[in-house]
């Protein structure tokens, strides 16, 4: 394991003012996101959107790190026959995989599931690397609810997550760790914050018993929120500070960087909050976005389908990459969002 290349892309990964672009989107969640805007999800649709993406230079080159990518996606040439991979590297943004194969329902713990897939994760891992890929993504989804989530939960997923982190420095692949408390209860910002605190103490234990090298990795986790059902909403500075509180107390200085999921929040909503973190400086941590929805839900209503539209989903796209880098160095300002409208 080559321990300075490691770190060299994690840091890269969370350059100032640049974030990742989650576009790792299974099968069945791009077929939702394509239904909206009335497509249909086949593999050239897919494809089409994609490449749209990677080819919006601006955006690419000058807001997005990295673009984690669908298995599908990874062994896909564009319609010229030039690899997906390779537009994103010729845009100077480092290519990674999401690795994860899903989750179950978790034995004995009703309502509560397990993120799988580490069973031929070494070999998946070798031929992604012969790819291109340098980093990976794997996602644990622990719920909040009424007696969850269980100790059990919180310490199968954190396990599966370090195991995997291991298994990908092992192969020369910097780990995304996105351990992500759900925001679709009616639970309060507090109760956030103290769940998500439990869920960072117990993968940050796991990391370290499992000797994964905190300098070679990337954590992507939520913020500090209110659940979406929950009657009294956060203001955007309780955001910023309970989750800024809260990375301080449970994520290690020795972490090259943190790069946020969007979660359900709105373009805006995620864009204020990021911004509004920035201003609490300085950071122990490169602190950025790796959104899929956030980044991708306009691109997606301005191109619908449409090969004439090309060019107005990649200035989408570019606008909302822009808000996010601005944001990722506390230089955001709504009025800006106005000016593009």
């Amino acid at each position: 394991m080559n321990l300075t290349e490691l770190n060299r892309i994690a840091t890269a990964m969370v350059a100032p003012g640049k974030g990742i672009l989650a576009a790792d989107e299974s099968s069945g969640t791009i077929k939702k996101r394509f239904d909206a805007i009335g497509v249909e999800s086949t593999e050239e649709n897919r494809r089409d959107y994609r490449e749209m993406l990677f080819r919006a230079k601006d955006a690419m080159s000058q807001y997005i790190s990295g673009v984690i990518l669908y298995d599908e996606t990874i062994w896909q040439d564009a319609k010229d026959g030039t690899p997906l991979i390779k537009l994103i590297e010729q845009s100077g943004a480092i290519p990674g995989i999401k690795v994860d194969e899903g989750t179950q329902a978790l034995p004995m713990c009703p309502g509560e599931l397990v993120t799988v897939g580490l069973d031929k994760l070494a070999e998946r891992l070798k031929k992604y690397y012969e790819r291109g890929a340098r980093f990976a993504k794997w996602r644990a989804v622990i719920d909040i609810g009424s007696g969850i989530p269980s100790m059990t939960a919180i310490s199968v997923n954190a396990h599966a997550l370090a195991r995997y982190a291991a298994l990908c420095q092992a192969a020369q692949i910097v780990p995304i760790v996105e351990p992500e408390v759900l925001m679709d209860g009616d639970h309060d910002i507090d109760r956030c914050y103290e769940v998500t605190g439990r869920v960072l103490n117990k993968t940050f234990q796991e990391l370290r018993v499992q000797r994964v090298v905190l300098e070679g990795m990337v954590l992507k986790p939520n913020m500090a929120i209110s659940g979406k059902k929950c009657a009294k909403q956060a203001s955007v500075e309780e955001v910023a500070e309970k989750t800024i509180r809260l990375l301080k107390a449970c994520v290690p200085a020795a972490v090259p960087g943190i790069a946020f999921l969007s979660g359900g929040q709105s373009d805006e909503e995620a864009t204020a909050h990021l911004n509004a973190m920035h201003k609490l400086g300085p950071l122990p941590w490169g602190l950025t976005f790796s959104y899929g929805r956030a980044l991708q839900a306009a691109p997606q209503k301005a191109w619908s389908g449409k090969a004439e539209n090309v060019a107005a989903g990649q200035r989408a796209f570019s606008h909302r990459a822009r808000m996010n880098g601005l944001a990722a160095k506390g230089e955001w300002q709504s009025s800006l969002e106005q000016k593009a409208a």
